[in-house]
């Protein structure tokens, strides 16, 4: 039986994470290459189809909500991981565990004492005209000074071998259940490997998380839920998992009530009182009395209840100001002046379209920039410059020039590769980026994995799920 052959793969122009430009295995991946090499095409394809069925069985489902025919779908597990060695992990560990401390400063800053505005490291304005600053946080600090307690921020390697930082996400991060039962999936399809190449567990994740949230309040025996906005929420799967796997109630808005200013879930013995809320609705919805005045979604006076020190809010609301992409573009700035320190994660190199001069230079460059919506995610708002219509470009010119506070752009880069399976069974390279996930109660621990997200379509670097991307297990090795 033919077994598979990987010496067609192609490495040319890209940052393979398992080959070199010379098509020699990289040290990390030495293992696992020689248990692939093993094994034919067809019971690769047999793996594959057990993991796509195991998906499906454990409800690893979610919605998109631009697709009309509202069908549920499985965010495509494809079972080469992605495998990173000690050394490059503790680097990345240490970038993020200075990203975040500093972002949690500037967020506590902005909404207090307001020094970085008053030096002038960022303009603002850039922060006054943010949708997601909330002027009716000015003056208050939340529990142990803590806005951030979780956080997904999305990373890419260039051609340079290079990580850099893509994204915050610091409001509602989303993707980790992917990445426990992707775990789970993989330790049952290649169950030697993990003892054998010494991978890192991340099975404690939601333990940790359970004590982050108890640990932000000084209630004895606290009470913790989950508010979801429902079912049809894309993200259902991931919230009913978290609470389950916590031991926590999967709540929505209307199962709360607030009275005299304290928060109450209604059971069927009556009222119980609710010490953390983590959330996963958008601060817009949370309450209708405090801003929304639509949404079905949250729960009546739960702002004030916060506010008055009665309930605490996981994400903080206001957090997301940071996951503006314009602002984004100050956060080498913000790292050096809240902690003295250069910053370990680069950023991509950004243009602000607010800025005269960046955006002359965008106009002129569009068809090689890729141009950001600043308060748009998943994938959507974008132009991807190099491979777009000249009608695209001019639609994008329009709208910067319309509202040039909206938008912001990068330089393409070529994301790093990983082998992945296609459609044919044969292996290529696909695209991929990397989210670690991060919490921080009494300090700030980084998850030992992550989601690594991969564009499946050949040659895209779109890897959104609700743009037709997939994931990895990500294996981080203890040596």
């Amino acid at each position: 039986m033919p077994k598979l052959d990987f010496s067609a793969y192609e490495t040319k122009g890209f940052y393979d994470e398992m080959f070199d430009e010379n098509n020699t295995v990289r040290p990390n991946y030495k293992l696992f290459l020689e248990r692939l090499q093993k094994m034919s095409p067809k019971k690769l394809s047999t793996l594959q189809h057990a993991t796509d069925r195991a998906q499906l069985s454990l409800g690893m489902t979610f919605n998109v909500y631009s697709d009309n025919q509202g069908v549920e779908r499985i965010l495509h597990l494809d079972i080469i991981p992605r495998i990173i060695d000690h050394k490059e992990w503790t680097h990345l560990e240490r970038g993020l565990q200075q990203r975040i401390k500093a972002l949690n400063l500037f967020i506590q800053d902005i909404y207090n004492d307001q020094k970085v505005l008053k030096d002038k490291i960022i303009p603002k304005e850039m922060i006054f005209s943010s949708i997601s600053y909330l002027k009716e946080l000015e003056g208050f600090k939340p529990p142990k000074d803590i806005w951030c307690h979780i956080t997904g921020s999305d990373l890419i390697k260039g051609g340079d071998g290079q990580y850099y930082v893509l994204e915050d996400n610091l409001r509602c991060p989303s993707g980790v259940s992917y990445m426990l039962e992707n775990r789970e999936i993989l330790k049952r399809t290649f169950p030697e490997l993990f003892e054998k190449l010494g991978v890192k567990p991340v099975y404690d994740y939601t333990h940790i998380l359970r004590d982050t949230l108890e640990s932000l309040t000084d209630a004895e025996n606290p009470t913790v839920v989950v508010l979801t906005p429902g079912i049809f929420n894309s993200a259902y799967f991931e919230h009913s998992y978290l609470a389950q796997q916590m031991g926590a109630e999967l709540v929505e808005g209307k199962d709360l009530i607030v009275k005299d200013e304290i928060v109450y879930t209604i059971t069927t013995n009556g009222l119980k009182r609710v010490d953390v809320i983590y959330r996963r609705v958008d601060d817009e919805f949370i309450d209708p009395l405090a801003f929304n005045k639509n949404s079905v979604l949250g729960t009546p006076g739960l702002f004030n209840a916060y506010l008055k020190g009665n309930v605490v809010l996981v994400n903080a609301p206001g957090t997301g100001v940071v996951d503006d992409k314009a602002v984004y573009a100050y956060i080498p700035r913000i790292i050096k002046y809240y902690l003295g320190e250069d910053m370990i994660l680069p950023n991509v190199k950004t243009y602000i379209c607010d800025e005269e001069q960046d955006r002359k230079y965008v106009l002129e460059n569009i068809h090689n920039l890729v141009v950001k919506q600043t308060d748009a995610s998943g994938g959507y708002g974008m132009l991807v410059g190099p491979k777009s219509t000249k009608k695209e470009q001019q639609e994008f010119i329009a709208k910067i020039k319309h509202n040039p506070r909206n938008y912001i752009a990068q330089p393409m880069i070529n994301l790093s590769r990983v082998p992945t399976i296609t459609d044919e069974n044969t292996i290529e390279g696909r695209h991929v980026d990397l989210r670690p996930y991060a919490l921080y109660g009494d300090d700030i621990k980084i998850i030992p994995g992550a989601l690594t997200r991969v564009a499946l379509k050949k040659g895209s670097i779109v890897v959104n799920s609700s743009q037709g991307g997939g994931s990895k297990d990500t294996w981080v090795l203890n040596h």
